[in-house]
C-alpha cells in the first residue's frame, strides 16, 4: 500500500530539522547552531502561556494522567517564517555591533554565516 506525498513544498519545520541533521553529520558547527537555535525559538513560541495558572486546594485539582495539561499553540506556516526571519535579523544586528568592538570581526563573520545558513531555508521548499 502506497501513500501518496502531499503535493507541494514541505513545511519550514520540517526543512530546518532535515537540514540539521544534514548540518550535524556535515560537522557544520555554524549551522548546527543556527538551526538548533531557531528550532528552539519555534518551540517557544508554542509553548503556552501559564500566567493564569493559580495554586489552589488539592481536593480541586485536576486528577488523572495528563488532567492538567494544555494543549500548545498552534503555529501558522507564516508565524514559523516569521520567526525565523526575527533570528536572521537578530544575527545581523548583532553582527553589526560587533564590527564595532575591537577584536569582533570574527564573531561578526560567524554571525552573518549562521544568519545565511538559516537563509537558505526561507522561499524555497
Amino acid at each position: 500500500m502506497m501513500t501518496e506525498q502531499p503535493a507541494g513544498p514541505k513545511p519550514l519545520r520540517e526543512r530546518l530539522r532535515a537540514a540539521l541533521t544534514t548540518a550535524m553529520k556535515a560537522r557544520d558547527k555554524t549551522a548546527t547552531a543556527a538551526l538548533r537555535s531557531a528550532l528552539g525559538a519555534i518551540d517557544n513560541a508554542e509553548a503556552v502561556d501559564s500566567s493564569d495558572v493559580r495554586a489552589g486546594a488539592i481536593e480541586t485539582s485536576a486528577v488523572g494522567v495528563g488532567a492538567a495539561e494544555r494543549p500548545r499553540r498552534d503555529l501558522t506556516e507564516s508565524d514559523i517564517e516569521a520567526i525565523v526571519r526575527t533570528e536572521i535579523d537578530e544575527r545581523l544586528t548583532a553582527a553589526k555591533e560587533y564590527e564595532s568592538l575591537t577584536g569582533g570581526a570574527d564573531r561578526a563573520t560567524a554571525l552573518r554565516a549562521e544568519a545565511a545558513a538559516l537563509a537558505t531555508h526561507l522561499d524555497n521548499g
